[in-house]
């Protein structure tokens, strides 16, 4: 006996019962749900309060940020008064505005740093920018990867930043700055009154402990902080104070596996001899700016320069290029290094190589 089928029995799937949804709506539905139940990573992030980034109206206080607290966030600090304040990590950018008779650290800072309406302060600061406007009587310990500005200020003292704790170097690096480019005395004033100095540079021997002391409340002093100059992360310079010698000599080390470590021993050295570190760089360079820097020596460095930046030293006092060059052949034999080669030169190489990284970097 034949089967019969129906029309309704032929077709693909099965009728929806009553109450239910066609098969197009359920799997929009299904679609729906499963949409509502992912986690984008947007979703998985922290919320930020801006209260935990920002010390405000405090009085007579040590307060502070251990490493990895900020980590990278905008921070604020705003009217308070003789107080010690350190932000031990890295940042995007600090303001500090109304500040009277504060001590503060801040630690690597990617953009800028605003002091506004400050006086009678004491800092260390490391950044990419640094700017003062409305403030008196600052004493700043700086790196500055670009040239430092004050405006409408006066009575602001400028030194070399030096500070070490162990997790500086990384958050130097978090931030993205290098320890050899600062330039801390090379100070540009926006509102210069004629007859008047609105800032100068501290003595070279001031003892940074002395401006800014070493934090005193339990949770702060468990990070291992020295402010012993041999030790600090960014290399102590001279910078514009006047030179003790007509000679100087340029040293240049190209980028390879150990160059911040050989930059390092190249200066350890030649502190050692009694000469000065008038000033540091890190900076990219083309086989074209090679050949107007080092001339007819270019074409055996050039080949170095696509493994990345160099590291060049300026280093100070009478002898220096002959220490230079005695220094290299004992400690960094098989290392492509350059060095002025005589005296007469070496003045020479080091404007040829600052004019050519100042223009490069902008400054």
């Amino acid at each position: 006996m034949g089967c019969f089928f129906s029309k309704k029995n032929k077709r693909k799937g099965k009728e929806p019962t009553a109450g239910e949804q066609p098969p197009q709506q359920q799997q929009q539905q299904q679609q729906q749900d499963v949409e509502g139940s992912k986690q984008y990573s947007w979703d998985k992030r922290e919320k930020v309060d801006p209260k935990d980034y920002m010390f405000n109206g405090l009085k007579d206080q040590t307060v502070g940020r251990l490493p990895d607290k900020v980590a990278g966030q905008q921070f604020v600090i705003q009217e308070c008064e003789n107080c010690n304040i350190y932000i031990l990590d890295h940042s995007a950018t600090i303001t500090i505005d109304d500040c009277t008779n504060c001590r503060i650290f801040l630690g690597p800072v990617k953009g800028s740093v605003f002091f506004r309406d400050c006086k009678d302060c004491k800092c260390i600061v490391a950044c990419q920018q640094f700017r003062t406007r409305d403030c008196r009587k600052m004493d700043v310990f700086l790196c500055c990867a670009t040239q430092p500005i004050i405006e409408s200020s006066t009575g602001i003292k400028f030194g070399c930043f030096q500070y070490y704790y162990p997790e500086l170097a990384s958050q130097f690096k978090d931030a993205g700055l290098s320890i050899f480019n600062n330039t801390w005395s090379n100070i540009h004033d926006f509102t210069p009154v004629s007859g008047e100095t609105n800032w100068s540079l501290l003595p070279s021997d001031c003892a940074v402990q002395n401006f800014v002391p070493l934090p005193d409340v339990e949770e702060l002093k468990a990070v291992r902080i020295s402010t012993d100059a041999s030790r600090s992360i960014i290399p102590v310079t001279w910078g514009q104070r006047p030179k003790k010698s007509d000679e100087s000599c340029l040293v240049v080390f190209f980028a390879g596996d150990y160059t911040i470590a050989n930059a390092r021993k190249m200066i350890d050295e030649m502190l050692g001899k009694g000469f000065s570190l008038i000033q540091t760089k890190e900076v990219a360079m083309k086989p074209e700016d090679a050949k107007r820097v080092f001339q007819d020596k270019a074409s055996e460095f050039i080949p170095s320069l696509e493994k990345g930046s160099v590291v060049a030293l300026e280093f100070n006092g009478d002898g220096a290029v002959e220490n230079c060059q005695s220094v290299i052949s004992n400690t960094f034999s098989g290392t492509k290094v350059f060095a002025s080669e005589n005296k007469s030169s070496s003045s020479h190489d080091v404007d040829n190589f600052y004019n050519f990284a100042d223009m490069q970097m902008g400054i």
